[in-house]
This record gives C-alpha cells, structure tokens and sequence, in this order.
C-alpha cells in the first residue's frame, strides 16, 4: 500500500514538473517572439523615418520594407501557429537579393560577374519554392487545417 502511495507521489509529482517546464518553455517562446517582433517593427520605423527625413525612398528603401513586412508576417504566423513556414525565409531571401541587384546595377553601375551570382542565386531561390509549393500540394503535412491556413494566408498577401 505505501508503495502504491509512493508510485503515485512519484507519478504526480513528475507530472507537475513537466507541466511547469512546459509552461516556462511557452512563456519564453512568446516572450521572444514578442521581442522579434518588437525589433522588426522598431527597424522598420527608424527605416522608414530615414526615408522621410531623407525626403525621399529609392526602390531600395523600399525593398527594405518589404524585407520587414515579409519578417514581421513570419513571426504572426509562428505566433498563431507554432509552424515556421520556411517559405517566407525564401522570400525574404529573394527580397534581399533583389535589393542587392538593383544596388550593384543602378549605384555601382558595374556590370560584371556578381550580377550573374546574384541572378541565379534568385532563380535558384525561386525554383526552392515552386519545389516547396509543389511538394506540399502533392504531399499535405499530417496538419492539413493548419497547411490550409497558410495557403489562405499566401493568398491574402
């Protein structure tokens, strides 16, 4: 009997434990998530207010904020989820590389091999998420509610 008593100590006692690491693992995780998200906006203001005091945004600026936009919708949808969707890492990515293309054409205008690096590195990008899109419309995740939120969510961006 008072081993019985002891076994279901034992066995609440490691339930409380789990249940408490658990619930310090989810405050961290929206803490941080709350922290990204406080930074991605805080750039994309001082951003943003450079362009204003500047008087002006070139294409670049504005590949910029689109850069943040595409961060910030990654961490709503991690937020809501729980999921990474590691195509928007690919958009992003591609955002950047534009940004740096139309940095080396239009500011350095020195036309070289760079620009061949930078423009298959987009195609190369690219041709990742037509093959992400393919396989997940061919091969739906055990989540099919949640990969059927996201592709709403692709459609409203």
């Amino acid at each position: 009997m008072a081993i019985n008593k002891m076994s279901t100590l034992s066995d609440q006692a490691e339930e409380f434990i789990e249940n408490f690491g658990d619930l310090l693992v989810r405050v961290f995780h929206l803490l941080a998530l709350f922290a990204i998200g406080a930074t991605i906006v805080w750039a994309a203001v001082v951003a943003f207010s450079g362009m204003v005091e500047k008087g002006h945004a070139t294409v670049e600026d504005i590949l910029l904020l689109f850069i943040y936009l595409e961060l910030g919708a990654m961490v709503g949808i991690y937020f809501k989820t729980n999921h990474m969707p590691v195509r928007f890492l690919i958009y992003v990515a591609i955002t950047a590389l534009t940004r740096l293309l139309i940095s080396m054409v239009f500011v350095e205008h020195n036309p070289d091999l760079r620009i061949v690096i930078v423009t298959g590195g987009i195609l190369l990008l690219s041709v990742g998420v037509l093959i992400l899109r393919i396989g997940s419309y061919k091969y739906p995740s055990s989540n099919a509610d949640d990969e059927t939120d996201l592709e709403d969510q692709d459609r409203e961006a």
